[in-house]
């Protein structure tokens, strides 16, 4: 069963939510937050699989909550998945960098709602092309001209070819058949990278790898 926290400040926004998952066989909605502070605390309590966090809420925004659940050791299994009303909403890039696991819009299709919740709550990423062009764009303005080599030191070359295609965009299928493994072993690989690395998840294995100037964009 696949636990899940609401947190938006308009009340018909967690209501439709609510009916639109409950009705889905293998999810349950375990809580409903108005504020950034309230979501902190019933995470805490709950420990949910997966927060759909609106950003723009009173008494700390979802960054904040954000910043805060991704903080908490107890809470390290919980992942994030933004949602908000506008793809060009500039608090997005900022919380994939605090940690949140995806981006979804408002006005998305339900069946990209359910399959938000599930992706995230395999522990893997969901980010829309768009956003993920912005995200990266404003990554890269900042990243090193040449790899930066004491961040990557834990990886082996092979790992390192894995952060690439990761980082490319590539699933753990698309991974094991561009370097002639099995999916498992692209996945374990992954795995790897993510411990060795400290990062949440894939979004923010992308983030590091563009920051680190291991890749770059329109790389291939």
């Amino acid at each position: 069963m696949i636990r899940v926290l609401l947190a938006d400040d308009q009340q018909l926004i967690r209501a439709g939510f609510r009916a639109l998952l409950e009705a889905e066989e293998g999810i349950e909605v375990v809580g409903e937050a108005a504020t950034g502070r309230a979501t902190v605390e019933l995470a805490a309590r709950t420990v949910p699989d997966v927060v759909l966090m609106d950003i723009r809420m009173p008494d700390g925004d979802g960054l904040e909550a954000t910043r805060q659940i991704v903080a908490r050791p107890a809470l390290a299994g919980v992942h994030i998945v933004v949602v908000t009303t506008f793809e060009l909403d500039e608090y997005v890039t900022e919380a994939i960098r605090a940690g949140a696991s995806g981006f979804l819009v408002k006005d998305a299709e339900p069946v990209e709602l359910l399959r938000a919740v599930r992706v995230a709550a395999e522990g893997d990423a969901l980010l829309s092309p768009g956003v993920t062009k912005r995200l990266l764009a404003r990554v890269a303005a900042g990243a090193r001209e040449a790899p930066d080599s004491a961040a990557l030191a834990a990886l082996t070359e092979r790992e390192v070819e894995v952060l690439r295609l990761v980082a490319e965009g590539l699933t753990n299928e698309e991974i094991g058949a561009r370097l002639y493994l099995s999916p498992l072993t692209a996945k374990t690989h992954v795995s790897r990278i993510l411990t060795k690395l400290d990062c949440r998840d894939r979004v923010q294995l992308v983030v590091l790898a563009y920051e680190t100037g291991l890749v770059k964009p329109g790389w291939r």
